[in-house]
């Protein structure tokens, strides 16, 4: 069934496609449900294994944009099942992440910058741009720089910050006090989570071993960002398409009434593709990276 809504981040360097990294919302939400039969490499996997119309998938150009506590490594599986498919994909590093990780005083324009002049620089065109978690709001505000090299923008469990909002708006109430206390004792304004709340959250589905794998690889995220106001009037007017990919034991937000992923800020996308699969907020990308990636195809082809 796939419903249709309505309504209203190693080295330093440009990103590549196989190296290292340094770098209108104005009608309530309608959700239309189109439901197609079973495939038939479901329900008959081996004589259906090599079926082409899964083999000959529509070629698409993917720039992979990560989220918070992430850096561009956190695409590498995704990235690599996505090329065996013959997608080219770029992978964007972006300030106060990955080799610049020291940098604390990055602010949320120069990250959705990096991005676009990235985009500028390797000359991409009919680009799919997705954004995971914070990297939602990157691609919001890289989309207003670029709109003309692009194809689809797509969300996989990624804020879609409201016009002059902030991400901090999108939190439960009784986490900003708690949020705030460790951004003060880091003592140069930057939010490291705990581990225990890391592992509820991020990685549920996880073992307790790769959860705290997974956590070893995690730095201290720039606290600037995600409390500045995001004008983002240029993005709300854009008629690029758009797809939100929903995963479905995500527990970084709770998932009710005026909070989430799905659909709470998806709706506010207006016209937009709706995939679900299951998975958590970042495990899977680890896991099941081919999911992952048939995930976005499916987000991103026409």
């Amino acid at each position: 069934m796939i419903p249709y809504m309505f309504s209203p981040y190693g080295p330093s360097g440009p990103f590549g496609q196989n190296r290292a990294f340094g770098y209108g919302p104005s009608y309530p939400p309608v959700t239309i449900y189109y439901s197609y039969p079973p495939q038939p490499w479901q329900a008959h996997p081996a004589p259906y294994r090599h079926e082409p119309s899964r083999k000959k998938e529509q070629p698409l150009t993917f720039v992979l944009v990560h989220g918070s506590w992430a850096d561009a490594s956190f695409w590498d599986g995704v990235a690599a099942e996505l090329r065996k498919q013959g997608h080219s994909v770029y992978v964007p590093e972006y300030p106060g992440h990955g080799a610049d990780f020291m940098n604390t005083t990055a602010t949320h324009a120069m990250m959705s910058k990096a991005v676009a002049d990235d985009i500028e620089a390797l000359d991409l065109h009919d680009v799919v741009l997705v954004g995971h978690s914070f990297g939602g709001s990157v691609v919001q505000k890289a989309a207003e720089l670029v709109p003309d090299r692009l194809k689809r923008i797509v969300f996989i469990d990624g804020f879609v910050v409201k016009d002059g909002g902030t991400l901090a708006d999108e939190f439960p109430p009784e986490r900003i006090p708690i949020f705030s206390k460790l951004i003060a004792d880091s003592k140069n304004n930057t939010l490291m989570l705990p581990f225990p709340f890391f592992r509820e959250t991020f990685v549920n589905l996880a073992s307790l071993e790769l959860a705290k794998k997974i956590y070893a690889g995690t730095k201290p995220e720039p606290a600037g960002p995600l409390f500045e106001k995001l004008d983002l009037k240029k993005f709300y007017s854009l008629p690029t398409p758009k797809s939100y990919v929903y995963l479905t034991s995500d527990n970084v937000l709770p998932q009710g009434e005026g909070f989430g992923w799905h659909p709470h800020m998806s709706s506010r996308l207006g016209l937009f593709r709706l995939i679900k699969g299951h998975g958590d907020h970042m495990t899977t990308f680890y896991t099941e990276p081919r999911k992952i990636a048939e995930l976005l195809y499916e987000a991103g082809r026409d």
